[in-house]
């Protein structure tokens, strides 16, 4: 028996005004509603340009807490369009404690969860163990009428063991909010090598869990406002991969709103075919938990 969900992907630019980085988030919600999803993703840190190119202790000024107008933006959003909502903000938890955070709301307003960060990436243009503390709550799937959600976060999206932790807790599907691009400075062979990559390790979250994977970027130039060159340009390039990691759309470059048909029931056939998990040989896994074998 299908299972056949409506998976809408807000792909947009990001500017310095807050409102109007929000406005144009509802109206994403908006269209994807319209044209009947279920389900909306959005882009990391949709609420604002990306500002952890550097170091600057007043940018924890952009914090905002789980009830917040960002928060709110989407519970209105949600309720009025009758549909599940995906979006992520700069968390204000405590006075110089804040988190990178993903936030679920049902299609009545609730907020259904939360997902905080786990790995925090700390590269030139990208200073976010600056900014942000570690995730607390694990891999924990979200439940809600579409389906039970497993939530990762961008940097998250590099690591085998979240997406496999989410799929062995019962997670239905993989997203993961993004902001990720590239440097004006390197060649273009190097530009091309790192999407390749990040486009693959999706692919191949979906393949080790059967699951579907959904990644959704944000777009354009944004330009370093230190004034240090820290300049960045995302690429965009949001996707949705079945669970034999096979593309059944991809965005360009452009702000887009990714509509796509996914049947959440289709799992079950794959994993029989390809039973990974049955498979594994938890006895021999110990070390996993080691940083490195000396």
């Amino acid at each position: 028996m299908s299972r056949v969900i409506r998976l809408a992907l807000v792909q947009h630019a990001m500017g310095p005004d807050a409102e109007a980085n929000r406005r144009t988030s509802v109206e994403g919600i908006e269209q994807a509603a319209r044209a009947g999803a279920d389900l909306v993703l959005m882009p990391e840190l949709h609420a604002g340009e990306y500002f952890c190119k550097y170091q600057d202790p007043a940018l924890f000024e952009l914090a905002e807490p789980l009830d917040g107008p960002t928060a709110d933006m989407l519970s209105a959003a949600a309720a009025g369009n009758g549909v599940v909502v995906v979006g992520s903000i700069f968390e204000h938890r405590a006075p110089g404690l804040a988190h990178n955070t993903a936030l679920v709301f049902e299609r009545d307003g609730t907020r259904a969860g939360i997902y905080r960060k786990m790995h925090i990436p700390d590269d030139p243009g990208y200073n976010e163990k600056f900014y942000f503390t570690p995730g607390d709550i694990g891999f924990e799937p979200i439940d809600t009428s579409v389906g039970r959600l497993g939530v990762l976060v961008c940097w998250d999206q590099w690591y085998p063991e979240a997406a496999r932790l989410m799929a062995l807790a019962g997670a239905e599907i993989l997203l993961y909010p993004t902001a990720i691009g590239l440097d004006p400075d390197d060649n273009e062979d190097e530009q091309l090598r790192q999407l390749d990559a990040w486009r693959t390790i999706q692919r191949g979250h979906a393949v080790a869990n059967g699951l579907p994977v959904a990644a959704c970027n944000r777009v354009g130039f944004e330009p370093d406002r230190s004034g240090k060159e820290l300049d960045a340009e995302f690429w965009g390039h949001s996707l949705i991969a079945g669970p034999q990691g096979e593309i059944i759309d991809e965005a360009g470059t452009e702000a887009e709103v990714l509509m796509a048909d996914i049947d959440l029931a289709r799992s079950e056939q794959v994993r029989r075919i390809w039973p990974f998990l049955r498979d594994r040989r938890i006895d021999a896994y110990g070390d996993l938990l080691k940083r490195w074998r000396d």
